[in-house]
């Protein structure tokens, strides 16, 4: 048994099996299961990067029979039913690695629609990587308006844009909202409750896979934070000091922001591109590959693909990209868990039922909205559900605990103990309009003038 990806679905997957008579070789790019739905909360230092993440050795350290290797998939030979490897960070990895059943599990990155080079300027939450890069420029921004004497330039640091009004947006945008909140009383030269954080999106609503009533909801608690929503809007031009957004039927507008965090549309894995080719199939436009119902690749039923990186075919001919979330992608793995087992017993694959556990998202302190089974809710118990389901699929209980405790510590004290500037710090060049004029320090309030 070969998976490749220690995600939600790859690790269910790999779970599962764990206690079968199997060899199970689990293949990742990094060494632990990142708990994607709080990674946004490292970015805005709320939660540290150890208390999201858990290391995929300890998870199977007591299965003997599970093997992780530290590698990138380059290729997967299907006739051969190799999977080629690329070592990562410098490790060594084998050239390939050779299965009898194949669980590709690879995920997916955001898109930037064909501006790939904006990614430089408008970092992504989707990595952990990408979330202490956010979180440093969060923070490098406001220490960079405390020292700013110009008032125009002090508003453009104090500018949040997130592009996208998904639930990672949402979110995003009401931690920025409260980060500014609590360091007001922090810095001496500037009111960091004053930054605008801007949320934009192109389609006419926020949170548009949630009813129509608790968008409406997310708009009002959104606005209350300090929010503006920007509905309608293209992103047409981005760079290190402005966005520009463009409307279907109005003029362009040009926003003088230096932090633009991308919580936009997302795509398909490569891996999915190369199975297609492999198999002779193609793929859509978000780049993923159609499988049968039983959730195997058409014509390779030993390889079963699950997660974000694939549409579901169905008898009718029909096909359907399910929701990008962790919960599919769990019932996704533990469903080729099982017909793995069937395999081993000589019975056929059975199709894959979907069921919607529903959708949540919070909305800053004891705010939230939730669908679940029907049963729409809004205000503190929506807050709580929240609370309680992501402290419920969080791997490792050391990392419950801490995000408990973490929690109840910022509901206390606004406190945010991961406010942490890491990094890289060269010097910065601050450009003053003069090779000879120094940068002045904006004057001290009087009250705070020493009596001396």
């Amino acid at each position: 048994m070969v998976i490749v990806g220690g995600g939600f679905g790859g690790l269910q997957a790999a779970r599962k099996l764990a206690r079968q008579s199997v060899d199970l070789t689990l293949i990742d790019r990094r060494n632990f299961h990142l708990f994607q739905p709080l990674v946004y909360q490292v970015a805005t230092g709320a939660l540290s990067p150890a208390e999201v993440a858990y290391p995929l050795r300890h998870v199977f350290r007591r299965n003997g029979n599970v093997k992780i290797v530290l590698a990138e998939v380059s290729d997967v030979l299907l006739d051969a039913r190799k999977v080629m490897l690329r070592p990562v960070a410098g490790e060594r990895a084998p050239a390939f690695v050779a299965y009898d059943t194949l669980i590709v599990a690879a995920g997916s990155r955001y898109s930037y629609f064909g501006h790939d080079r904006w990614q430089h300027d408008a970092e992504n939450p989707k990595t952990l990587e990408g979330a202490l890069s956010i979180r440093r420029r969060i923070l490098e921004a406001f220490e960079a308006a405390e020292l700013e004497p110009d008032a125009q330039q002090r508003a453009s640091w104090l500018a949040f844009v997130i592009v996208g009004a998904g639930p990672t947006g949402v979110e995003m945008a009401g931690q920025i909202a409260e980060i500014a909140r609590d360091l007001r009383a922090d810095f001496r030269s500037v009111d960091s409750s004053s930054a605008r954080i801007l949320l934009i999106e192109a389609g006419d609503r926020v949170l548009a896979a949630f009813p129509p009533s608790l968008s409406a909801k997310t708009l009002r608690s959104l606005s209350r934070l300090g929010v503006t929503t920007m509905l309608d809007r293209t992103v047409a031009g981005l760079d290190d000091r402005s966005v520009t957004l463009a409307r279907a039927n109005g003029p362009s507008e040009r926003i003088a922001a230096r932090t633009v965090i991308w919580a936009a549309g997302v795509v398909a894995s490569d891996l999915a591109g190369v199975l297609a080719e492999r198999a002779e199939l193609s793929v859509d436009r978000a780049g993923r590959v159609e499988v049968l119902e039983d959730l195997s690749l058409p014509g390779h039923p030993e390889v079963l693909v699950i997660g974000d990186m694939i549409r579901v075919r169905w008898p009718d001919g029909t096909s359907t990209a399910l929701p990008g979330l962790a919960p599919v992608a769990m019932q996704q793995g533990r469903h080729a868990a099982r017909s793995v087992r069937r395999q081993l017993r000589g019975r056929s694959l059975r199709p894959f039922r979907y069921r919607d556990e529903g959708n949540l998202a919070t909305l800053g302190r004891t705010s939230a909205v939730a669908e679940i089974k029907n049963i729409r809710l809004s205000g503190l118990f929506a807050w709580v559900t929240w609370l309680t389901v992501h402290l419920l699929y969080l791997i490792g209980f050391e990392n419950r605990v801490l995000v408990l405790i973490r929690w109840a510590f910022s509901f206390i004290a606004h406190g945010r103990g991961a406010r942490l500037i890491t990094g890289n710090l060269e010097p910065t060049t601050v450009d003053t309009g003069s090779d000879s004029l120094p940068v002045a320090w904006p004057r001290p309030d009087s009250r705070r003038e020493h009596a001396a």
